[in-house]
């Protein structure tokens, strides 16, 4: 549609370039009264006019037909009246009727418009691609096991019931499944919203998408197709768009009173003319003149130029919107919901404590599990690489490393067999330990690994998802504006306290799965709140296309970027408020625009009526071409000056 309407534009546009030289009006504007006159040239004007109306104004005819079937006349149905009563008015004078040609008129007329769609479509355009991005979160094909233990590539779609697949380390779980072989750990925060690995083994379910950790391991298919756990998610992305409710544009409300003011306003001044007794060509005359002077040049451009500014300062400062109707809805905003993983935090491990279980000191501890982890590529284990480096901590060299499958890690170190492994290791082998500051720390849900060495624990060391430091800032400038700030995660509730004390939040929402996360958005909305959902994963899509307004984290996922109203490029959580800054200043600009557009109607109609005629004063439809240009170009003026609405880039206003 954008391509349709920009070569109907550019279509028209040549075209109009000798209509607006053959038009008598235009050469007597020009002073050059007969300069281009040749012998049919009005016919040729006719003609060239012709193939502007028809292609060019066609999607304005065929918007026509669509707004009358559903008893909603709007701005198609202003701009076909418009063009239509130009054409066929000026089509009866050149073929004998007594009057002026109004074929510029329709041909300016249809190429703003155009124009106008064309820059409003393609600010705002895009059927969403949340859910082919979905989609791609499934590998294409499985490795599936045969009866006689051979392993067969095959495509997802031939999966099905009960058959056995092969799931290697790094690879994405085809389907949901048992696992009935080997032990993993799962990378599920793109689909639960669960930040640290999950370790699953025999007899556990492993759900379709989840990257595979370290180990292999054989799934038993349990659902496939519309069964599935993405799917369901799919379902609930593809339902929120049909039924997310959107705001009326201001500029068709706008072009519906317009519509209604040029019907009854033409129609009157024919009736009131021939009812004086003057002669049908004047009563028509000024109809005419009524119906044009209405036509929606500056209208047409209201809206869809303040987009443009809009659109063009946002991605100045970071910002993508994708939904202008709810980015407009954004200066009402009282309440934010954020999502944890990724958005208030990095999604990524650090150290967050170290316990000494003996005589070896903390440093000793991480120094000798950074040695061991830094051969390692687990999520875990760059945590702890990570943290001993923030700590100033050099790491051990290592030699003979080796992965304890779902259960941790060992290798050589300075002589000593060194592990860093998870508790149920611990409970496996008899050692487990009970320590009242190891407790506070998985009680506050940080994950807790142990450090052993030759066989005894020497230490514990305590990760935790590391919060942004943009975080705190924009919590807190939020909370001064009196925005209630909330989070809602598929975290566990020990993981989603700490971080909501940390940061200061009014509410928080726990252990949430997607379903229940659009749940809580529908729950928060019923308080009579204006809602923004700011999320990066696949379990945010939902919320984000529930809520008043999506935000998604510029580096978050396909899924949560296609499903959001708007995307923060910066992944920067304090760009909330350029939002909210520049919404305010849209909104201002485009009701300015609406009521510049349609006010100076209010003095143009009836003069074009003929209200002063008794005075001897009469509007040219000259006079009211120039009073529709001038509208336009005030339109215009003001949306650039949109730029001087603050300054966006100063995150701290």
């Amino acid at each position: 549609m954008v391509a349709d309407f920009r070569l109907r534009f550019w279509v028209s546009a040549v075209l109009s370039v000798p209509v607006l030289a053959l038009s008598p009006m235009i050469q007597a504007f020009l002073g050059l009264d007969n300069a281009l006159a040749f012998t049919g040239d009005t016919y040729v004007l006719f003609a060239l006019s012709s193939i502007v109306f028809f292609y060019g104004g066609w999607p304005f005819l065929k918007g026509l037909f669509s707004e009358l079937a559903s008893l909603r006349p709007g701005m198609m149905t202003l701009i076909a009246l418009a063009i239509s009563v130009a054409f066929f008015y000026s089509s009866a004078v050149v073929f004998g009727l007594s009057g002026k040609v109004f074929f510029w008129e329709l041909v300016t007329l249809i190429d703003v418009m155009l124009l106008g769609h064309w820059i409003e479509m393609k600010s705002v355009m895009g059927a969403s691609g949340a859910l082919e991005a979905l989609v791609k979160l499934l590998p294409s094909t499985a490795h599936r096991l045969d009866d006689d233990g051979e392993i067969v590539d095959v495509a997802i779609a031939d999966l099905k019931p009960g058959d056995r697949v092969l799931v290697k380390p790094g690879e994405k779980v085809p389907t949901d499944g048992i696992i009935v072989k080997g032990r993993s750990s799962f990378n599920e925060a793109m689909l639960t919203g669960e930040s640290r690995p999950v370790e699953k083994g025999p007899d556990q379910e492993a759900v379709g998408g989840a990257v595979n950790g370290e180990g292999s391991v054989t799934l038993e298919i349990r659902k496939t197709g519309a069964e599935t756990y993405l799917s369901q998610v799919i379902d609930m992305v593809r339902q929120a768009q049909e039924t997310r409710s959107r705001t009326q544009d201001l500029a068709n409300r706008a072009a519906l009173w317009l519509t209604y003011i040029a019907l009854t306003a033409g129609t009157a001044t024919l009736i009131f003319w021939l009812g004086t007794g003057e002669e049908f060509s004047f009563a028509l005359e000024r109809m005419v003149t009524v119906m044009v002077i209405t036509c929606p040049h500056a209208l047409g451009l209201a809206v869809p130029l303040v987009v443009a500014v809009s659109t063009r300062l946002t991605a100045q400062n970071g910002l993508l919107i994708r939904d202008r109707a709810a980015f407009e809805r954004a200066r009402n905003l009282d309440t934010v919901l954020f999502d944890k993983t990724g958005t208030l935090t990095e999604g990524k491990f650090s150290v967050s404590g170290v316990v000494a279980l003996g005589d070896m000191p903390e440093a000793e501890v991480l120094s000798l599990a950074a040695g061991l982890e830094s051969q390692s590529e687990h999520p875990i284990a760059r945590g702890v690489a990570r943290g001993a480096h923030e700590r100033g901590v050099s790491a051990k060299s290592a030699s003979d490393f080796r992965n304890i499958t779902g259960q941790g890690a060992e290798a050589t170190i300075e002589g000593r067999k060194v592990q860093v492994v998870s508790p149920g290791f611990l409970r496996e082998n008899g050692k487990e330990v009970d320590d009242p500051k190891v407790r506070k720390h998985a009680d506050e849900g940080d994950t807790v690994v142990y450090v052993v060495v030759d066989g005894e624990p020497v230490g514990a060391i305590a990760l935790a998802d590391v919060i942004r430091e943009e975080s705190f800032e924009a919590i807190s400038r939020l909370k001064k504006m009196g925005i209630r700030c909330m989070m809602v995660t598929g975290d566990a509730t020990p993981v989603a306290r700490s971080v909501a004390e940390q940061l200061g939040l009014d509410e928080y929402f726990a252990e949430i799965l997607p379903d229940q996360k659009a749940e809580k958005v529908r729950d928060v909305k019923a308080r009579s709140l204006t809602v923004a959902m700011i999320g990066d994963g696949v379990n945010d899509a939902p919320a984000l296309v529930e809520s008043d307004l999506g935000i998604a984290i510029g580096a978050g996922t396909d899924v949560a970027i296609e499903s959001a109203d708007v995307v923060l490029v910066r992944s920067d959580p304090r760009d909330v408020f350029a939002i909210l800054a520049l919404s305010r200043a849209t909104y201002s600009k485009m009701v300015q625009n609406l009521l510049w557009a349609t006010g100076y109607n209010t003095f143009a109609i009836p003069l074009a009526a003929g209200v002063g005629y008794p005075w001897g004063v009469l509007l040219t439809p000259a006079f009211g071409a120039a009073l529709m240009s001038l509208s336009t170009v005030v339109v215009a003026i003001n949306a650039k000056l949109l730029g001087r609405a603050g300054n966006l880039a100063n995150r701290s206003d």
